[in-house]
Formats: structure tokens, C-alpha cells, sequence
């Protein structure tokens, strides 16, 4: 198989994936398998980005350790930068909190708050793509595990903007279609960025470290802390052992392979 075709096949998977799980299960079923999929995706995430996409953008040549960490500290600032944003559009407005809005304001705002989330999850998805393509054409191992790592962490993702869809007015249809739609963007990303990057190489360890930063990013700043809001220790033992059968199965596949 070409390195185009398993951008292809490997972005298609990424992107539409959790949009399969979604219309297979019931709500019930896909709030109960968030949490164990934040668990695992938090050992997936940092095995890649630490014992694959990192070292392999290291042992380029040509590359500068300073430069690398320098990409890698402005990559989480940056990530931190487009959160913020994030957080502050969003509109935290609840019926009877005082404020004096007219009849079916919140039901405007929850469909807006929809489309903003389709929106996103497009422009993260074609990002995505992009990095799956760099990585796929700096090595097809490391290529094979960021593409891992991100079906991981986007399966808990796509699940949890699919129920926001729904309360924002969505039928469960128009749901998942919108989301899918929305998927097939890791595709255009990876394309563009096979062409792109064909002429431009030097970039690839660059790409590569911003992966891993938006790894780290996610799994420490995001992924982390909702699994801190169950502090039970039965809770907290069943995140341990995920998070090592995370790590674990990329340990595994780096022999398997």
C-alpha cells in the first residue's frame, strides 16, 4: 500500500470512526464508554508522543534539539492559546439565572452552540489530517501510531460533541451526519498536506513535535482532569490500570510491528 493510500484509509478511519461507535450505541452505553476510553486514550496519547513522535523528529537530520523544543513549548502555549479562545465564546447562559432574555433565547443559543461546535471539530479534524499525513511520510510506524493516538482520543471526543448536538436541538440523524461530514475534513487535510509536503520535508520533524505537544496538551490538560473528578479508589484504580493498558498497547504494537 502507498504512503497516499494510508493517508487515505487512515484519515477516512480517524475521522469517521467515532461516528460509527456514536450511531451504534445508546446514550446510555456512550456516556458510560467516555470514561473508559479518556482512561485509555491518556496512555495512548503520551506512548506516542513520547516514545514515538518525538524521538523520531529527533533523530532527523538537520534538525536543531533547541529549535525542536522551542516548537514543542510554542505548540502547547499555542494549544493553550485556542482553548482559551474556546472557553471564552462560550456562552454560559441558563434559563432562570437572572437575566431577562425573551421567550426561547436558550434554545437559539443551544443550536448555535451546535453549529460552533461543528465548526471546530471540521478545522480539528483537517488538522488532524495533516499530521497523520506527516507523520505517515517521516516514518510509516510512527505514522501508524499518531493515527492510533488520535482515533483514541477523538472516539471520547466525537461522543461527547454528538450528545452536546443532541441538546442543542439535533435529531439524532442530523447528528450524525453533520459529525460525519465533519470527519471526512481529516481526509482533505491529509491529501493537501501528502502534496505539500512532498516538496517540503524539512518541516516534517517540526509537524511531528506539534503533534506530540497537542498529545501532551490534550491528554495532561483535558483528558486528565475530568478523570480527577472521580476520585472514588476503585474509580482511580480502574484509571491507573487503563491508562497502563494504554501505554501498553503501544509498546506492544512498536514490537508487533
Amino acid at each position: 500500500m502507498s504512503v497516499l493510500q494510508s493517508i487515505l484509509l487512515v484519515t477516512a478511519l480517524a475521522g469517521t470512526a467515532s461516528v460509527l461507535v456514536a450511531a451504534s450505541c445508546s446514550l446510555a452505553m456512550l456516556s458510560k464508554m467516555v470514561n473508559n476510553m479518556v482512561s485509555l486514550s491518556v496512555g495512548i496519547l503520551l506512548a506516542t508522543a513520547l516514545l514515538h513522535s518525538l524521538p523520531e523528529a529527533f533523530s532527523m537530520k538537520g534538525t536543531s534539539p533547541q529549535l525542536l523544543f522551542t516548537t514543542l513549548l510554542a505548540g502547547l502555549l499555542g494549544f493553550f492559546l485556542l482553548e482559551k479562545i474556546s472557553l471564552l465564546r462560550h456562552d454560559h447562559h441558563h434559563e432562570g439565572d437572572g437575566h431577562h432574555h425573551h421567550h426561547g433565547h436558550d434554545a437559539e443559543n443551544a443550536g448555535r452552540s451546535g453549529w460552533m461546535i461543528l465548526v471546530g471539530d471540521g478545522i480539528h479534524n483537517f488538522v488532524d489530517g495533516i499530521l497523520i499525513a506527516a507523520a505517515f511520510m517521516a516514518d510509516y510506524q510512527v505514522g501508524f501510531f499518531t493515527a492510533i493516538a488520535i482515533i483514541a482520543h477523538e472516539i471520547p471526543q466525537e461522543i461527547g460533541d454528538f450528545i452536546i448536538l443532541l441538546n442543542a436541538g439535533f435529531s439524532r440523524t442530523r447528528a450524525l451526519f453533520y459529525n460525519f461530514i465533519c470527519g471526512l475534513s481529516a481526509v482533505v487535510g491529509g491529501v493537501l498536506a501528502y502534496f505539500f509536503l512532498e516538496r517540503a520535508h524539512a518541516v516534517m520533524p517540526y509537524l511531528l513535535v506539534i503533534a506530540s505537544s497537542s498529545f501532551i496538551y490534550i491528554a495532561v490538560s483535558d483528558l486528565i482532569p475530568q478523570m480527577h473528578r472521580r476520585p472514588h479508589w476503585a474509580e482511580s484504580l480502574r484509571q491507573t490500570v487503563l491508562i497502563a493498558c494504554g501505554v501498553g498497547v503501544v509498546v506492544l504494537l512498536s514490537f508487533l510491528r
